[in-house]
């Protein structure tokens, strides 16, 4: 592979749990995943999944916020992921 890669993270604005998992139950293209690769766009939230046995305070001070939201990029095509996430995100 050259380039770019497929996997991107962003934060909300509103950096509270509840608001990622909104997003994370409002997409509708996007699967939520434990694990993340494949051809299909996943997506994921560390706080509640991968690192939910780390203290909130060490997630922290590690850079894994409360809204940090990861995703997987698939094969989909990017206008329908990216309305998926406007949608999602409100």
């Amino acid at each position: 592979m050259r380039d770019f890669g497929g996997m991107m993270s962003f934060e909300l604005a509103d950096e509270s749990v509840d608001a990622a998992v909104k997003v994370l139950k409002g997409t509708r293209i996007i699967a939520l995943a434990e694990s993340l690769g494949g051809v299909e766009s996943l997506i994921n939230h560390p706080a509640t999944m991968t690192h939910a046995s780390v203290p909130r305070e060490e997630r922290i001070k590690n850079g894994l916020s409360d809204s940090l939201i990861r995703l997987s990029i698939g094969i989909e095509d990017a206008d329908d992921l990216i309305d998926d996430l406007k949608q999602a995100i409100g």
